[in-house]
């Protein structure tokens, strides 16, 4: 089960383990009750930046813990807040991590994507389980990306300083396109901006593209998503000011 918005890599994984993907909203009160294995949530969301309330996450705990299914929880997004800040799943399991796991990367977190450096906490049997696919899949992780994985977790200035830089640079751009016509929706943390002037979403693409701004159609997300665009705030704030120039100027 996945968000009905939602980073497609959810929906591959579910195919490449032969499973039948099935979309949901948010509210976790609505979800099926029965024939889940497992659940993915995402807050800050990737690509609507929306944060999930403790009411909504705490629906998704009661449910996973009344259907025995697993809840994954995505939180890669959740050290970049801007106008909320999220939490974790395991924060307010509060110590019950029976059928949870959270997942977190430095890919975003310390700007270290081609690392491939990430960890997962929780539930001590399901680690257990992911721990005996990793070996017998050969997906061990090489020691020099380990070490450095374990000095950026050390620091958290950089995070902060890059959770500003993404502050700056939603403020810049939200300002430009709200200007010209575009409704921003959720863009509360994270790194993206999720934004519709309510027309299809390649056409709102095709407008970017003619001032020389890279977008990606919310349809890449879900059908959900067809009148959206999804605005990535990891150029440098140079490029940022500059794309918001273009915005204006055109």
């Amino acid at each position: 089960m996945i968000p009905e918005i939602a980073y497609p890599t959810y929906r591959v994984g579910g195919i490449l383990a032969g499973a039948q993907v099935v979309e949901v909203a948010v509210e976790a009160n609505n979800w099926p009750a029965e024939n889940i294995d497992l659940a993915w949530i995402n807050s800050p969301s990737n690509p609507t930046g929306r944060v999930h309330s403790d009411l909504e996450l705490i629906a998704a705990l009661d449910w996973s813990r009344k259907t025995g299914s697993v809840l994954a929880s995505d939180e890669c997004y959740l050290s970049f807040p801007d106008s909320k800040k999220g939490k974790s799943i395991l924060e307010l399991a509060a110590g019950n991590n029976k059928g949870i796991l959270a997942i977190h990367s430095l890919s975003k977190r310390s700007n270290m994507a081609g690392y491939r450096g990430s960890f997962i906490a929780g539930d001590p049997e399901l680690i257990a389980q992911l721990l005996e696919i990793r070996k017998h899949m050969g997906m061990m992780v090489p020691l020099p990306i380990q070490l450095a994985t374990a000095e950026a977790l050390k620091d958290e200035n950089h995070v902060a300083e890059q959770g500003k830089r993404y502050v700056n640079r939603r403020k810049v751009i939200r300002e430009a396109i709200e200007k010209i016509g575009f409704t921003v929706e959720f863009s509360e943390a994270g790194l993206y901006i999720w934004a519709t002037r309510n027309e299809e979403d390649w056409q709102t693409v095709s407008w970017f593209a003619d001032r020389g701004v890279l977008v990606t159609p919310g349809r890449f997300y879900g059908d959900k998503g067809a009148k959206h665009v999804r605005i990535a705030l990891t150029a440098t704030d140079e490029k940022i000011a500059e794309v918001a120039q273009r915005i204006l100027s055109n």
